[in-house]
């Protein structure tokens, strides 16, 4: 079979079309990273001055999730409470100074917030090694992707060169961390303050297939009869609100834990977008992803999460990268801490 030459011209025309589409595609979800806006981090940050900074916090990170598998989803939890609050700049990890009251005392993060003490070791192992040289806001970064990784979740590239503020915010804890009763409309504007759209919600909600919650967190969601018609419309879960409430009963216990995925509670799985879905997420706030989502652009996301593993595992790294870029602080900003928990003096 024979072409026209005005043939193989449209055919030239077409194929430059779909290379021109393709490049915007890639550029745009390039742009979705964040990375873009920040060329100040990069991979190999420390390949000079640090070499042995990722074995160092893998093998800390290790040891810690060993000795108590919880201990995965706290440093990921810490990563993320640090980001939301001026940045990803470890300001969620200091102590009240002076005038400077800590964000470990705001409301989300007061008796909560745990796994400072990992961080503490593997800062002191780090100044050993490599003194005064990585900050410990990369150190959160990266022991936050290790302890997904060891849970059976993805692995990623940490861009790296993150400097440590010489501050905290506990107006800002209280203000931008999302609660655990929080409506769908809330979190999405909590998200929306972190330059994070509702691709990212959805995506980094899916950090609550680990963990675990206090009952104190998730007793409004049982005991709450309105929000109950809502998840449970055709009675189909009693058997799960039974359980609950046989954990946390409506006065007393409010320390009682419960796993925030009930199917795999120790594994990073897509399991619980199948737990939303069917009305058994844990917090209030996991629930309204399909419970409030009047457009079914959410649900139909959730609904691609729970059925695609590996389209989980993707969007959750490309989510967590962006978050982990949120007004990080580059250059002569900030300091390097010889003390996670004080600036230096």
């Amino acid at each position: 079979m024979s072409f026209s030459s005005s043939s193989m011209a449209v055919a030239r025309i077409i194929f430059m079309v779909v290379i021109a589409v393709l490049v915007m595609v890639l550029h745009g979800s390039t742009e979705t990273l964040g990375t873009a806006d920040l060329p100040d981090l990069v991979l190999d940050y420390y390949k000079q001055t640090c070499p042995s900074v990722e074995q160092i916090v893998r093998r800390n990170v290790e040891i810690a999730v060993f000795k108590d598998p919880r201990m995965a989803a706290s440093l990921l939890r810490l990563h993320f409470h640090d980001c939301f609050v001026m940045g990803c700049e470890a300001s969620v990890l200091l102590e009240s100074q002076g005038s400077m009251v800590s964000e470990k005392q705001a409301g989300p993060n007061l008796n909560s917030l745990r796994g400072f003490e990992v961080i503490d070791e593997i800062k002191y192992v780090l100044e050993e090694a490599c003194p005064y040289t990585v900050s410990c806001a990369d150190i959160l970064a990266l022991a936050a992707r290790d302890a997904v990784l060891l849970r059976g979740g993805p692995g990623w590239n940490v861009l790296l060169g993150r400097r440590d503020t010489l501050k905290a915010s506990f107006s800002g804890a209280n203000q931008y961390l999302p609660a655990p009763n929080s409506s769908l409309e809330t979190l999405i504007a909590n998200f929306q303050d972190q330059g994070l759209d509702v691709a990212d919600l959805v995506a980094l909600s899916g950090s609550h297939t680990i963990g675990r919650a206090k009952c104190l967190s998730f007793r409004q969601r049982v005991y709450d009869v309105s929000t109950e018609h809502d998840y449970d419309r055709y009675k189909r879960h009693t058997t799960f609100r039974r359980i609950l409430r046989s954990i946390c009963p409506e006065s007393g216990r409010d320390n009682e834990f419960a796993p925030l995925d009930f199917m795999t509670p120790a594994r990073f799985d897509n399991h619980y977008y199948l737990n939303i879905l069917e009305g058994e997420g844990l917090l209030e706030s996991d629930n309204v992803l399909a419970a409030e989502d009047d457009e079914g652009e959410i649900r139909r996301q959730v609904w691609a999460f729970a059925s695609n593993q590996k389209l989980f595992f993707e969007s959750f790294v490309k989510s967590v990268v962006k978050m982990g870029n949120i007004n990080v602080l580059t250059g002569n900003e900030g300091e390097i801490r010889r003390n996670c928990r004080f600036v230096n003096s």
